[in-house]
């Protein structure tokens, strides 16, 4: 049993992430009213929001992600990687290219939740999800662990509101169920409507209230995020065939 001050004291702390993260994105709408500057300000505020959260073994930015066979994915707003085990990261001050192998999770960033937006970041996940990944033996103290099968990248949608007057109901279940394959969006967060969450074991399909939007979605986020563990290691010989010399 969950003692009562205790879990009114969770609820606080939730609530007041919940409301800080509301006002920030209602201040960036508020003030920036060309489209392209209003989205470049919501991706930053995400990322900066999870870059805080998020334990430090995860890297947070946004980027393209590329393969072994120089195939090349869609420009990701947000992108969770990790640096220990695909250190190969291109930074050429416009953009940041991440190897396929170090990808954990990426997400759609728009101002709102429609049937379109769903759409185009099932494109985007798509896009990373078709990109073929290496694995390669990792040494440790004890020996060598053998290459691992890469676990399904988590994919998803991040929004403000919703323009669904029924929120996260019948409409947009619809919609949702009919993103598959490699289109499929895991976990999605409309901050002030719901966050969405279909759990990678049993295929079903969660809802939070709104009050709770931010705080749950970041809660199903680490679950799954631990499920993966850590990522492959690239076989860097793969990257490095490219090479006249290598």
């Amino acid at each position: 049993m969950v003692d009562t001050i205790e879990a009114e004291r969770m609820q606080s702390l939730f609530t007041i992430l919940q409301k800080k993260m509301q006002s920030e994105l209602e201040g960036v709408k508020t003030v920036l009213e060309h489209p392209t500057a209003l989205g470049d300000a919501s991706e930053l505020k995400w990322i900066d929001w999870l870059k805080k959260y998020l334990p430090e073994r995860y890297c947070i930015d946004k980027a393209f992600i590329i393969d072994s066979k120089g195939n090349l994915s869609q420009q990701i707003d947000v992108v969770i990687y990790d640096r220990q085990y695909t250190p190969f990261i291109f930074n050429d001050g416009s953009a940041i290219y991440i190897p396929a192998e170090s990808v954990y999770a990426v997400f759609e960033v728009k101002q709102t939740l429609n049937k379109d937006h769903l759409e185009y970041a099932g494109k985007k996940a798509e896009s990373v999800r078709n990109l073929y990944r290496t694995s390669d033996s990792i040494i440790h103290a004890g020996g060598e662990y053998t290459p691992i099968i890469p676990k399904p990248i988590i994919a998803g949608i991040l929004t403000y509101d919703c323009e669904w007057t029924n929120g996260l109901n019948d409409t947009f279940i619809a919609n949702l169920k009919n993103l598959q394959g490699n289109k499929i969006l895991n976990l999605g967060c409309s901050l002030t409507v719901g966050t969405f969450y279909i759990n990678s074991e049993s295929d079903r399909l969660q809802i939070s209230i709104a009050d709770e939007s931010l705080v749950y979605f970041f809660l199903k986020l680490f679950k799954e995020l631990q499920k993966i563990g850590t990522v492959p290691a690239m076989n860097i010989d793969e990257y490095g065939k490219f090479l006249n010399y290598f």
